[in-house]
């Protein structure tokens, strides 16, 4: 089995890494492992980890994975939305729609660090929105199916999951937190994702779909 890094920012993410990525793609012959962001070191050598909260993070990281030579890829699962403003590639992105958008930043990032072996991606326009591809497969992780019913139809009045967009009050996961108040991303997140299911996702998906295709021929 080939070795495949995983960045990702937070438990929920770590969690689909491990019950929904993995096992798909270690039919493609990848061992995925899951790696937490890390946050804040301490003198005694530990750390707090989860959470993009600066751009050096992120680069570090990257490069200790990439130092390991045994992998084969390295990658991201990193929300697109709420990126530092130094992030690179955030202070020039051009006009266009949401993929070319986020297509920039992952361009950039790639460029700044420069290792064939990594394959950028950022979740457009954060993890939530896969929850949206199709919610009623998950009805019930929230106990009604009104909510998948609401939940679809943001979908569809926006394009697409990958075009609910990144307002500070209509983000995906703002929307799906007023639209199912009980909602937690730990809790609920991957156990909804696991119930659509990657075929439903990347059928809905094009963004998510193109890097899983990525992934399969690394």
């Amino acid at each position: 089995m080939r070795k495949l890094f995983v960045l990702v920012e937070g438990q929920t993410e770590e969690a689909f890494v491990r019950d929904v990525l993995a096992p798909h793609l270690e039919g493609h012959g990848l061992a995925s492992i899951a790696v937490l962001l890390k946050t804040k070191r301490v003198k005694s050598g530990g750390h707090f980890r989860g959470g993009v909260t600066s751009t050096a993070q992120v680069l570090g990281d990257l490069r200790r994975l990439l130092g390991d030579s045994s992998a084969v890829a390295v990658t991201t699962l990193l929300d697109y939305y709420g990126l530092p403003d130094d992030f690179p590639g955030i202070g020039s992105r051009p006009p266009g729609t949401p993929r070319e958008r986020v297509a920039h930043v992952e361009a950039e990032l790639a460029r700044r660090i420069g290792d064939r072996r990594f394959i950028p991606h950022l979740v457009l326009h954060e993890y939530e929105a896969w929850i949206y591809a199709e919610p009623a497969r998950a009805c019930w992780v929230f106990d009604d199916a009104a909510v998948a019913a609401q939940l679809e139809a943001i979908a569809t009045t926006a394009g697409g999951p990958e075009l609910v967009d990144e307002g500070p009050d209509t983000a995906p996961s703002k929307r799906l937190a007023r639209t199912f108040p009980p909602y937690r991303k730990p809790l609920h997140g991957p156990i909804a994702v696991g119930a659509i299911g990657l075929p439903a996702i990347r059928a809905r998906c094009p963004h998510m779909a193109a890097w899983l295709e990525r992934l399969e021929h690394a």
